[in-house]
């Protein structure tokens, strides 16, 4: 689960750096985030089956969050629940899950995607739209290469160095330190025991970071930023017609509800949102260009700020709850959605180099 993990963010990476998640890729996308949503949900149903007692707590932990949810909560977290405390009825519903309901989304979901890339064609490294190219006398892009031997050599040599790192991991140090395999997942289930930590497994660990980071301190810095972004776009007046008050109007509406509501729901509603947010990327993105090799220099900066602060919050995530992780996390959280509510903005400045014609290739 983990090194699958490891693929999935690399490829989401790999996407981010050349905008492939731009036009006409949008489809793509939006499938390959789907996916993404489909395997946290399937590794969280997984997560329980061992019934060890990070399984057991996690699942705890987690369902509970549902009960912040104003009116229908508690009751919505017992329905998944299928009881009052995590037993023997939510074990069956979570391996019904894991084994049976979410592959079967994931497999139509995969051939979406490569249905949907197929129409449209790969993207690569200079952004460059082949199909749109020259090409030969039998109307094949002059640019492109048949699958097979290229890729198919190309991607037997990548298969099999992630197998050499694969095996060397199961053979050598299956619990990676305690980040693959936790220490007290091999510790039986006991609910009348509390682990003193309780931390979901790496790939969660920003994605909880933010949930703890939203403080009821912190919604305060949340509703001063909707109100400071309510009050920018209606004074800069780049949105015509009802827009122009419709969108500040429902931010205003938001700074409200994040001092009326709960924190904790408010929690789960960052969490989330930093998720559901990657979904809306193909129409942040503003830039005249999609592959980062042609976009201003302090650009590259931004993506490795990025980057960094999203490790550091999935380290954060791991640590026990302390006032200096929390208010690390609570300004890696600003970081990580700014960059993406931001992007309207920031991704359109700067001096962008020219993009070539057709595709650049240098043997290396």
């Amino acid at each position: 689960a983990s090194m699958f993990f490891v693929v999935v963010y690399l490829h989401m990476l790999r996407g981010l750096f050349y905008g492939s998640y731009r036009k006409p890729r949008e489809l793509v996308w939006i499938f390959g985030v789907a996916i993404f949503l489909c395997l946290m949900g399937e590794a969280f149903f997984g997560y329980l089956l061992p019934w060890g007692q990070m399984s057991y707590w996690g699942a705890q932990v987690i369902v509970n969050l549902f009960s912040a949810i104003p009116f229908i909560g508690p009751e919505l977290s017992l329905w998944i629940r299928g009881d009052y405390v995590v037993s023997d009825a939510t074990l069956n519903r979570f391996f019904a899950f894991h084994v049976i309901a979410i592959p079967l989304v994931l497999i139509g979901l995969v051939v979406a995607h490569i249905i949907a890339l197929h129409e449209v064609g790969s993207n690569n490294p200079d952004g460059v739209e082949i199909k749109q190219g020259p090409k030969d006398k039998h109307g094949h892009p002059v640019d492109g290469i048949p699958f097979h031997p290229y890729y198919s050599v190309h991607d037997i040599v990548g298969v099999a160095g992630f197998l050499i790192v694969f095996a060397a991991i199961i053979f050598f140090g299956p619990e990676m330190g305690g980040y693959f395999l936790e220490y007290n997942n091999f510790i039986p289930a006991d609910p009348l025991k509390t682990p003193p930590h309780i931390a979901p497994v790496w790939y969660f660990t920003p994605f909880y970071t933010m949930l703890r980071a939203t403080t009821s301190d912190f919604t305060w810095v949340l509703a001063a930023g909707a109100l400071l972004a309510a009050v920018a776009l209606f004074a800069k007046g780049k949105l015509s017609g009802i827009w122009r008050l419709a969108v500040p109007g429902i931010l205003v509406v938001v700074a409200i509800l994040l001092k009326v509501l709960d924190a904790k729901f408010w929690g789960v509603v960052s969490m989330g949102g930093a998720v559901v947010i990657l979904f809306f990327l193909p129409w942040l993105d503003h830039s005249p260009v999609k592959s980062i090799r042609y976009r201003p220099n302090w650009h590259k900066v931004l993506y490795g700020i990025f980057i960094v602060n999203f490790l550091i919050l999935g380290w954060l995530g791991t640590q026990p709850v302390s006032p200096t992780a929390t208010l690390i996390g609570q300004i890696g959280t600003v970081i990580y959605l700014a960059f993406f509510l931001a992007m309207p903005v920031w991704s359109r400045l700067g001096t962008f180099k020219q993009v070539p014609d057709r595709v650049t290739f240098r043997a290396h």
